[in-house]
């Protein structure tokens, strides 16, 4: 489906320029997109926060709007967006409330139009999950545990292994690579993170032997919906093969004793549907340096798309990272 020349990228015989990979979705063709599929558009549009992909809610002829995304040329495969697709699908046939694609006649879940892959999605409302609702945290737990129970069930064999390499050294070397690091940083940076990495593996070595399971792989709090039946979760987009950890240490904050309560709830509720390995607590350090190199990564790999600049205008200057080194020291000291 893909091919690449020069800083453009083919799809279906079409040229388009990698850096700016949006240029030719506008209204016409996403409210084309979605009546190629079956839907009558009213031509209502609303662009909703996405950066990684492109989504907007979509008006539709005497029914509810639609959500439609949009996913961007050149990061998944075919086959790794229909495999999250397809988890999504097989949560929801456990009455796990996760939101899962739009399933066409045709049985497909991702489609074509032009030179863009999209999925619909039915709109899903809610409140923000309170993070200082220990209630919550014990009703996030069984969430999590019931989500991981069927995780468990198999493997991704076309996502992400969250490990070292794939969350450490990739992200590391695209930014030294790609010449991000300011100079006169540079080789304090790399000493600090050559070293973090060096403990990092060995966190994941004390942890012992670890039995990956599908993740969502993302689960904060932008990606929870909370309402009178409990949370479900939105967007799988990084779903991925991972230690179980990954989709609990985002929901802890404040200090040590704050933490250990939370943690102490969300296990508790865990528990009741699956198993937990507590050695797989000693990764959660190593896991939260490791977001902090993907996540500076993930902003460098975007930055010619026009979209990050005007969104993130604090990346890529002196005080980031100024401030990205002292973290990452501070989690190398943490570390050990």
């Amino acid at each position: 489906m893909y091919g690449r020349l020069g800083d453009f990228l083919k799809m279906n015989g079409t040229l388009i320029k990698m850096n700016t990979p949006y240029d030719n979705l506008n209204p016409d063709v996403i409210l084309n997109a979605v009546e190629s599929v079956g839907f009558q558009c009213n031509g209502s549009l609303l662009a909703l926060n996405s950066y990684e992909n492109r989504v907007y809610q979509v008006g539709i002829e005497d029914a509810s709007p639609m959500i439609v995304k949009f996913y961007r040329p050149n990061r998944w495969s075919d086959a790794a967006i229909i495999e999250e697709h397809e988890f999504a699908l097989e949560l929801v046939a456990h009455e796990i409330p996760v939101v899962a694609p739009w399933v066409a006649p045709s049985h497909r879940t991702l489609h074509e139009y032009q030179e863009f892959r999209f999925a619909l999605f039915k709109r899903w409302g809610g409140r923000a999950l309170e993070l200082d609702s220990l209630e919550q945290l014990e009703w996030m737990g069984r969430f999590i545990g019931r989500l991981h129970a069927v995780g468990a069930c198999k493997s991704f064999q076309h996502r992400l292994l969250l490990d070292v390499q794939s969350y450490g050294h990739h992200p590391y070397r695209f930014l030294v690579e790609h010449d991000f690091i300011p100079a006169y940083l540079k080789e304090h940076y790399c000493c600090v993170v050559e070293s973090l990495l060096e403990k990092i593996a060995a966190r994941f070595q004390q942890a012992g032997k670890l039995n990956p399971i599908r993740l969502h792989g993302d689960i904060h709090v932008g990606n929870v919906l909370w309402n009178d039946a409990g949370p479900h979760i939105v967007d799988l987009d990084d779903c991925m093969m991972g230690p179980a950890i990954q989709d609990i240490w985002m929901l802890l904050s404040g200090d040590e004793t704050q933490v250990q309560l939370q943690l102490e709830y969300i296990l508790s509720g865990y528990r009741e549907f699956h198993d937990f390995n507590r050695r797989e607590l000693q990764l959660i350090e190593a896991l939260r340096a490791l977001r902090m190199l993907h996540y500076s990564a993930w902003l460098a790999k975007r930055w010619e798309d026009p979209a990050f600049p005007m969104s993130f205008p604090w990346f890529n200057t002196s005080q980031y990272w100024q401030e990205q080194l002292q973290n990452l020291q501070d989690q190398n000291d943490l570390l050990g």
